[in-house]
């Protein structure tokens, strides 16, 4: 008898916001969404399907999945076996400076990588020390902060240079200026046409061009964008049916089943994990 989907979160006692999930995947299937963060995983058992920039892939075991922030993906067991991985989620912040000395240039402080499915052996051993000095509590806070320097130095090797050369995308600058007007509405309801108005674009340009550049509607970013909102409020003991209410759910039944899809618990079990 197959067993059920686990999530297992936990947070870094030395760098704030720093999450790592442990997570074993047989009968869940994750909605498209997008973090706020970096998340770097490795697929340990299974085979790890999803769907990103505009394609889909499939991770074997022991390959590194990378995620910039704002990338939408969403994931599921891609055959009869139980999927393991664990994802690390570092905040922009976090990570910065090290991209920035990796690539010795300030400028590099907004690297983003361009390839999602990495099989790099360097790489995923630094994200597996990094899940472990945070699951298993041990390590010091300059322990954890040198593993996420490999990460972010390995990348930007990798890479051969940086991608930040000051240059944005019209759908990027799209993505940034409604971004903006979402999160300081997300307590709000917004409609299509303010979030298509503060983008400067018809809501029949917005419509198409969002869709197309990141496959998920605008509709489905807000409630991401809203969720993990939700989810910093959780870890700061918030209740959940407080939180529901501030975020424009309509009731808690509502916000477990979307906050779910997106982080395998509940708003209560999450909070109960991370607290």
């Amino acid at each position: 008898m197959k067993q059920s989907s686990r999530f297992d979160y936990y947070k870094s006692q030395h760098i704030p916001e720093l999450t790592v999930l442990r997570a074993a995947l047989s009968d869940f299937s994750y909605d498209r969404h997008a973090h706020e963060e970096y998340a770097f995983g490795v697929t340990l058992s299974g085979r790890q399907d999803f769907f990103s920039g505009g394609q889909f892939h499939r991770s074997p075991p022991g390959n590194v999945i990378q995620f910039n922030p704002e990338q939408v993906h969403d994931g599921h067991p891609g055959d009869d076996s139980t999927l393991g991985y664990v994802m690390t989620y570092v905040p922009a912040a976090q990570l910065e400076a090290l991209f920035a000395s990796a690539a010795g240039s300030e400028r590099a402080g907004m690297f983003r990588c361009r390839d999602t499915l990495i099989p790099d052996p360097e790489l995923r051993r630094a994200i597996l020390d990094l899940s472990h000095l945070v699951t298993q509590q041990v390590g010091t806070h300059i322990e954890q902060e040198h593993v996420l320097y490999r990460i972010a130095s390995r990348l930007v090797q990798r890479s051969g240079k940086f991608q930040a050369d000051g240059k944005v995308s019209r759908p990027d600058a799209l993505l940034m200026r409604a971004k903006e007007y979402i999160l300081a509405h997300l307590e709000d309801d917004v409609s299509l046409d303010d979030i298509s108005q503060a983008a400067h674009l018809s809501k029949y340009h917005f419509l198409r061009l969002f869709r197309q550049q990141f496959g998920i509607t605008p509709h489905q970013y807000v409630l991401s964008c809203r969720v993990n909102a939700a989810r910093n409020d959780l870890a700061a003991g918030g209740p959940p049916s407080e939180v529901a209410f501030r975020y424009g759910f309509t009731d808690l039944s509502h916000f477990n089943r979307r906050f779910k899809r997106i982080y395998g618990k509940t708003p209560y079990q999450y909070q109960r994990s991370v607290t």
